[in-house]
């Protein structure tokens, strides 16, 4: 996730800079293309039945935040304008946190959604509920009179 958050802010700060009257719009694709991984993403993983998602989507939106802001400044300084290390501070804090959040909540809703799928698909999947086997009682061993307990 970090890496793709990264990628996508180099891109429309690359994009910027030759077209700067229709960045807008190419910072709202992007923005609607990363929440749209993350949900569909950790839906999947609601709907497969991975066990602790959520867990791994908080943690996934922790790394990503502060990996992400690591590699937009890295990415715009290779790529862009030569950012200095003077924007890591901002990546690391305001940055980040708009990453986390915006990896956190789609996770959120895809999750939501994933288990729901999932309820549905399996209460509609159209196989018969197993039959419950009534099991036969086991056979006790067999005591002899008088044996101690």
């Amino acid at each position: 996730m970090a890496l793709l958050h990264a990628a996508a802010a180099v891109a429309t700060a690359k994009f910027a800079v030759f077209q700067p009257t229709d960045h807008t719009l190419v910072a709202a694709i992007a923005l609607a293309v990363l929440v749209g991984t993350v949900a569909l993403w950790s839906a999947i993983d609601a709907w497969t039945g991975l066990a602790g998602a959520g867990r791994c989507w908080f943690i996934a939106a922790l790394v990503a935040g502060a990996g992400s802001g690591v590699l937009t400044v890295a990415g715009k300084a290779v790529f862009v304008d030569r950012t200095g290390v003077s924007a890591l501070a901002s990546a690391l804090t305001g940055g980040a946190a708009f990453t986390a959040l915006l990896v956190l909540v789609p996770a959120g809703l895809g999750l939501l959604v994933g288990r729901r799928l999932a309820a549905s698909y399996h209460a509609g999947d159209g196989e018969p509920e197993r039959e419950e086997v009534p099991r036969r009682p086991r056979p006790r061993p067999h005591r002899e009179a008088g044996a101690a307990h």
